[in-house]
């Protein structure tokens, strides 16, 4: 068994592990490089050739971070099967299209702005290149061993995401290859606790959280604090959000908070993401796969506001008086919340709360560290607004819940490969591995190859 790692190796995003076992090679995740513009700019270097002669690629979820280079990867000639749960593949569809829209509209902007450096700006990928990338998802069952070519692959709930799924590889009745995609809290707002893998031979495992707990505190009564706060100064709150997953886990925050009185049932609730607008319906159709009640996840827009044109974003960026912004993106690095947070920035009756992890290098990550300038669409836009960190509404398991789903293998790996954190965060989970579990572990290097 050979594991290549080309990306999420020195940080969080641009999952790709490249896997040959039992003569098939299996690419893990095709994901985006975020963040830090060195780790962005990865997104434009020449593919390497193995990623391109593989016999198939296995999604572990639908988030960017994980599967946003799947049109990349086909626009440089991949024509292979890519297998994921069928809520993944419902969920990369919507979130695919918008990144691909995202991309367009950043090159159109470089171009009638002169932002571009080159003569020309042009999009990593188009429209078009994400229905071309569309077209090779085939969805597998959840929970069952399904046969690609000479291996067997099981998809295990993982919480974190609808339709996320740790991955088993496994090779006759013997060798099993884990990889741990992203897992979930056990008391995740929206999902249920991952579930475990009865064994791996080889274990690749996140460790996003690998160095922190989250915070002991309540989301909802801290979320109505701010609330309370923003109206009393007259101010509007803006959130943020992740489109797929976070945003329909603050709706029903908010519902909740209404129903007990904790906010005023009369407060305005805005929904200004058309991805939301498609995930949200998406998550109630997917209402059985929920820890949620399904009567609860079908009110989860009741007297809210959901934004659908341009032009009523516009309207709604220009409005008065208290109201709460649910917008997308969630580390605020494209897409209609910029527009909203250079509205709201210098205004210090406002309120910017992100809700959950912020890459390092992200517009997010800095505004969260004390920002008192950001820049938006190359205008440098003055921060005078109060900004918080909801840290408690992270959709990742912490370092104990890290070690509680390890701790769950019936057997010992005879290796562990810790992933997707940036180096602090990888470090101080494979200390915790070795000093706890003792098990073989180490932290790979971008490009590095394992043999196990």
């Amino acid at each position: 068994m050979k594991i290549q790692f080309f990306g999420a190796v020195d940080g969080v995003t641009g999952s790709r592990h490249l896997v040959q076992i039992g003569g098939e090679r299996v690419l893990l995740d095709c994901g985006l490089f975020q963040g830090y513009k060195v780790q962005r700019e990865r997104n434009w270097a020449p593919l390497p050739p193995q990623l391109l002669d593989v016999d198939a690629v296995v999604l572990s979820h639908a988030h960017l971070d994980h599967s946003g280079f799947l049109p990349g990867l086909v626009k440089a000639g991949y024509r292979g099967p890519i297998y994921a749960s069928p809520a993944t593949c419902a969920l990369a569809g919507v979130l695919l299209m918008d990144a691909a829209h995202l991309q367009e509209e950043d090159a159109r902007r470089a171009n009638r702005y002169g932002f571009s450096r080159h003569a020309r700006a042009l999009p990593l990928y188009t429209r078009a290149d994400a229905l071309r990338a569309l077209a090779h998802l085939r969805p597998l069952p959840v929970g069952r061993e399904q046969r690609i070519g000479r291996i067997g692959v099981t998809l295990t709930p993982a919480g974190h995401l609808l339709g996320a799924c740790s991955v088993t590889l496994a090779h006759g009745g013997g060798e099993r290859l884990v990889f741990s995609g992203d897992l979930g809290r056990d008391d995740d707002l929206l999902m249920p606790p991952p579930q475990p893998v009865p064994r791996a031979d080889v274990l690749i495992v996140e460790s996003t959280y690998g160095n922190r707990l989250h915070p002991a505190e309540d989301a909802g009564e801290r979320l109505a604090g701010i609330i309370g706060r923003t109206i009393e100064r007259g101010g509007k709150l803006l959130l943020p959000s992740f489109a797929v997953g976070r945003a329909q886990a603050l709706l029903l925050l908010l519902q909740r908070l209404k129903r007990r009185g904790a906010i005023p049932i009369e407060l305005p609730i805005f929904v200004d993401s058309p991805m939301a607008l498609e995930a949200t319906a998406l998550y109630q159709r997917h209402a059985a796969l929920m820890r949620v009640p399904a009567r609860e996840m079908k009110a989860l827009t009741d007297g809210v506001t959901m934004v659908a044109t341009v032009q009523q974003s516009m309207r709604l960026m220009r409005s008065r008086g208290p109201s709460v912004i649910i917008s997308a993106s969630g580390m605020a690095t494209g897409g209609r919340v910029l527009h909203h947070l250079k509205a709201m920035a210098p205004d210090a009756r406002h309120h910017v709360c992100f809700p959950g992890f912020q890459v390092g290098g992200s517009r997010g990550a800095r505004l969260v560290a004390g920002a008192t300038e950001v820049k938006i669409h190359g205008d440098h836009v003055p921060v005078r607004a109060e900004v918080s960190h909801l840290a408690s509404l992270s959709g990742h398991a912490d370092s104990d819940g890290l070690m509680d789903w390890m701790r769950r293998l019936r057997n010992v790996p005879r290796q562990t490969c810790v992933v997707h954190g940036d180096p602090d965060a990888a470090d101080a989970l494979r200390v915790r591995i070795h000093d706890e579990l003792q098990w073989p572990v180490r932290v790979p290097e971008l490009g590095q190859t394992v043999e196990a």
